[in-house]
């Protein structure tokens, strides 16, 4: 079996130092998504838009992906040239991004009933986003050698 082919249940879900990574790894990544998806829809709620929660959601979740992606490309930076580092960014895991996303607007719509930012939905959407991908992001790490970060 390869690497690229590893099964989840193939590796040791034990190690400290990778979940450790995965953590921080995760953390950037939730850093980049939570500025476009909350900006998002803090924009619709704080401007009285009359848009449909669901799209507004949609758009948080583009522009959650579109800012983890410019957030990376500007870490990334400081380390290779700039063409390299964007195609670096856009390489990242989109699994991991996804289910950040999904997460973290499931949580909005359970606790708020729409795309509204709360105080009690907050932290609870970075919780769920957080943890949403960790497994995925630990795996990575273990059995493709990939971090998303």
């Amino acid at each position: 079996m390869t690497a690229a082919t590893a099964s989840p249940f193939a590796i040791s879900w034990r190690c400290k130092h990778s979940w450790r990574r995965a953590s921080v790894n995760t953390s950037w990544c939730l850093l980049g998504c939570s500025i476009g998806d909350m900006g998002t829809i803090a924009a619709f709620q704080l401007g009285g838009w009359p848009w449909d929660p669901m799209a507004i959601m949609a758009l948080a979740m583009v522009n959650g992906l579109l800012t983890s992606i410019a957030l990376e490309t500007v870490i990334l930076s400081r380390q290779m040239a700039l063409t390299l580092a964007l195609k670096t960014a856009l390489g990242m895991s989109l699994i991991s991004m996804l289910a950040m996303e999904a997460a973290m607007n499931l949580v909005d719509l359970a606790v708020t009933g729409g795309a509204q930012l709360s105080p009690v939905a907050i932290p609870l959407m970075l919780i769920a986003g957080f943890l949403a991908p960790l497994p995925y992001n630990y795996w990575r790490l273990k059995a493709l050698g990939k971090a998303c970060h």
